[in-house]
């Protein structure tokens, strides 16, 4: 862990500055034009074919967004604050609320004739419901497992500290890009050009947002793993050493890889959970099985490459971002504990609590704008929403960096768990058998079968 480290994924670090300084200074551009005076800097000559609404100023607009910016920041605030005493509650209203809260607003979206997000957010209640339906069972151990992870960080108040640090350099970075959508939604530019120019910015935003939460990440599970391999949970010094140095790392060395896996992780994660639960309900329908196998083998083969349990590696060792991803899978795999990642749903329920917190932050901030301004109020309430699932995303990114380092901590060594939490080791270890059973089962029964299928088609030869 202590070796000289040397800089990974150089390429991806610069192409992450240059978007953000290049993205910045578009921001600035975007808000100021339409600041106190329209076309301050006589941007419009250059969108005239494309005016078709009324334009704006900026400061119409942005205290729309300060509205989301606040009650996001509240959520993700509330959320740290409450760990210790209310998280695993918290995580349950996620888990049961999301789909009524998303049918809802489906119901809404429709009500005020916008079909597009009526449709989409009623697609989203079903797939979440019908997931919640194919993990049900999995959901006491993934609370367990949550349980253990919030002790696990509540015991070092300074991870909380930079939890914090990290929340208030996300609001800065948002004030700024609120800015300049503020300046987008006021343009007079049509809704087709204003759509694209806010789909852009919110690429921007979910990079920047994600590269600061996993580099978060990187910073906590660093820590996390340091103070057990030590032994001293609650040594404030063995703390306070491992959190300065792990943000040293993931700050220089390490931030090229922290970028390049920002980019790609969460979609593939996102993709591999509703393949999960899709497959594990389909039955004996063998052509709609072949093909959802098809997907699910291509998922596991970019899971190899791209998975959150490389941020550990990253913050430990100092590897690059697909080094660290395949060490990763390959020490699960070699040692069986894969299957019990793969049964445990913890990233899917911070999601849900992730994407709670930005359908509440849209909410509020789309319909004050339903209210003064109706044809504008999707565009402020969507990417409002975004920026509530960034700011709740970092509060919740904490627990789950404190899920990854139990894995890797169990899959290293199991001592180390067992020394940590001698009660959670013996669940943990009493649920990894029985996985490990239960696959064993599935296999033969799969052989079986076809044993059985190739005896009936010789017999039908003969």
């Amino acid at each position: 862990m202590e070796q000289r480290r040397r800089c990974h994924d150089v390429f991806w670090l610069g192409l992450f500055v240059i978007q953000l300084i290049g993205m910045g200074f578009v921001l600035v551009i975007l808000g100021v034009n339409r600041f106190k005076k329209k076309n301050r800097l006589d941007i419009d000559k250059y969108t005239y074919r494309f005016m078709e609404n009324q334009a704006g100023l900026t400061e119409d607009y942005w205290p729309l967004y300060a509205v989301a910016g606040g009650v996001g920041t509240a959520l993700g605030w509330s959320w740290l604050l409450l760990l210790g005493s209310r998280a695993i509650q918290m995580m349950k209203v996620s888990v049961h609320i999301l789909t009524t809260y998303l049918a809802v607003v489906s119901v809404l979206c429709f009500w005020a004739h916008q079909f597009f997000w009526g449709v989409a957010f009623a697609i989203g209640a079903a797939l979440h419901f019908l997931y919640i339906i194919s993990v049900i069972d999995r959901l006491p151990f993934t609370m367990l497992v949550l349980q253990k992870a919030v002790k696990m960080v509540w015991n070092l108040p300074e991870v909380l500290r930079v939890a914090y640090a990290t929340m208030a350099l996300v609001l800065l970075w948002m004030a700024l890009w609120s800015f300049g959508a503020a300046g987008v939604v006021a343009s007079s530019m049509g809704d087709g050009g204003r759509w694209w120019l806010l789909g852009v910015l919110s690429v921007s935003l979910f990079w920047t947002g994600a590269v600061l939460c996993n580099t978060l990440h990187v910073i906590v599970s660093g820590t996390l793993v340091r103070v057990t391999i030590h032994g001293s949970c609650e040594a404030a010094p063995t703390a306070t050493n491992s959190i300065m140095k792990s943000l040293q790392y993931a700050l220089t060395t390490s931030f090229g890889s922290i970028c390049y896996g920002s980019l790609f992780t969460a979609a593939i994660r996102t993709l591999r959970w509703e393949i999960r639960g899709i497959r594990s309900k389909i039955g004996s329908n063998e052509c709609l099985l072949c093909c959802v196998d098809f997907l699910f083998h291509l998922v596991e083969t970019l899971v190899r490459f791209f998975n959150k349990y490389a941020y550990v590696q990253i913050g430990v060792y100092g590897k690059s971002f697909n080094h660290s991803a395949r060490d990763a899978w390959e020490l699960f795999q070699s040692t069986g504990v894969e299957a019990l990642v793969a049964y445990d749903c913890s990233g899917a329920v911070l999601l849900m609590g992730t994407i709670l917190g930005g359908l509440i932050t849209g909410t509020c901030s789309g319909v004050w704008a339903w209210i003064k301004w109706s044809d504008r109020a999707f565009m402020i309430g969507s990417t409002s929403m975004l920026m509530g699932m960034v700011l709740v995303g970092v509060a919740m990114v904490v627990v789950e960096s404190a899920v990854t380092s139990i894995y890797i901590c169990y899959a290293e060594d199991p001592l180390l768990i067992q020394r940590w939490d001698n009660d959670f080791f013996n669940q943990i270890s009493e649920t990894l058998h029985q996985r490990l059973q239960h696959r064993s089962s599935r296999a033969r029964e799969v052989l079986t079968h076809s044993h059985l299928d190739a005896r009936m088609l010789e017999n039908t030869q003969i």
